[in-house]
């Protein structure tokens, strides 16, 4: 714990501050779903991960908070990261001055623990003077309780990708045991991407910490599931999060019309009017589906103090040395990678 100035404390989150953390995370405009204490629980219990997690207060009111994973890995390096496995994070805080407490007291913790960076995943510029990587951006934008209006607004070539699911006769369902039917489509579908997978425990976990706020949309042909995407929900906001489809699907427009039955229940069903598609790496794949889906691009500030490395980590499967490690895991039988995957991915945060 440090004594700043000002009357404000900085201190680790403790079990009886986790009811006043949520509610100060939920009044707060520039607060993310990622900012939410249950991912420390994530964290912790999921991939075996030590959370810094630092509250700022005065007068015993909290006024701004900090949420904080270290992945430590002789593959992948050591980082301090708010927060790892999220596209958002960084500092959360009423004014700069609290803000600049905060960011004095991550920098010591950095310094302390002897790590390589410290890294915010901050949707706003952080600090001037800390090296970003501009690699990322957000896509969001609004949506309609009418499922005309949501179809209208999709661009013409997906949206005629939409309808060719529609008439394939594909449905959608909520199905709220997220690590099962959602777990096997996603994973089969980052192996095809040379990605190692999660462990299936890891989406077990996000669905009890999180509750009603996290939930699976499975996308099937007749009986035959052929896409899916976990979710969560955030104030007014649906955030798809691990999506994908088989092969199947992909012939069937699937991934498409997932998204937009997606639209569609969120908005109708909880009254969601922001759909948030997350991160995509500038020209990638994705990048350039989401903006074919109607999004605008909005790039995230991903700023990085240097404390033992002299420069930015790279883990991007852009990265060429990563190159042919990505061509081998394509070829694994699916079994085996969903083994080995999650060995991989726990550092990958």
């Amino acid at each position: 714990m440090s004594q700043t100035c000002a009357g404000v404390t900085v201190r680790a989150l403790q079990p009886q501050d986790v009811a006043a953390w949520d509610r100060f995370v939920l009044k707060m405009d520039q607060a993310t779903f990622f900012h939410r204490s249950g991912w420390k629980q994530v964290l912790e219990e999921a991939f075996g991960h030590k959370t810094y997690y630092l509250l700022a207060e005065a007068d015993g009111v909290i006024v701004g908070v900090l949420p904080l994973g270290r992945i430590h890995s002789l593959l992948f390096g050591d980082a301090l990261i708010s927060t790892p496995f999220c596209v958002y994070g960084g500092i959360v805080a009423v004014d700069g001055a609290v803000a600049m407490v905060l960011e004095q007291e991550a920098v010591s913790l950095a310094h302390r623990l002897g790590v390589d960076h410290l890294e915010m995943r901050a949707t706003a510029p952080v600090h001037p003077q800390w090296l970003t990587k501009d690699l990322y951006c957000t896509f969001k934008k609004t949506i309609f309780p009418d499922a005309d209006a949501n179809l209208r607004a999709i661009p013409r070539k997906q949206r005629a990708e939409v309808r060719r699911g529609i008439s394939k006769g594909l449905t959608g369902m909520v199905d709220h045991a997220v690590e099962t039917i959602c777990y096997d489509i996603y994973s089969e579908s980052v192996r095809n991407l040379g990605t190692p997978v999660f462990p299936r425990r890891f989406f077990s976990v996000l669905k009890k910490v999180f509750g009603a706020d996290c939930d699976a949309l499975v996308i099937r042909q007749q009986k035959r599931p052929v896409a899916a995407v976990l979710n969560f929900y955030f104030r007014d906001q649906v955030l798809p999060y691990y999506g994908g489809s088989i092969a199947e699907g992909r012939e069937l427009g699937a991934t498409p019309f997932m998204y937009y039955d997606l639209m569609n229940r969120a908005a109708g069903e909880r009254g969601v009017r922001v759909f948030d598609f997350g991160r995509s790496k500038v020209g990638s794949g994705p990048y350039d589906f989401k903006r074919y889906f109607g999004f605008e691009p909005q790039a995230l500030h991903y700023a990085f103090h240097l404390v033992r490395g002299t420069d930015m980590p790279n883990i991007s499967p852009n990265n060429p040395k990563y190159q042919m490690f990505i061509r081998l895991w394509k070829t694994l039988p699916l079994g085996l990678s969903r083994r080995l995957g999650p060995m991989l991915a726990k550092n990958l945060g």
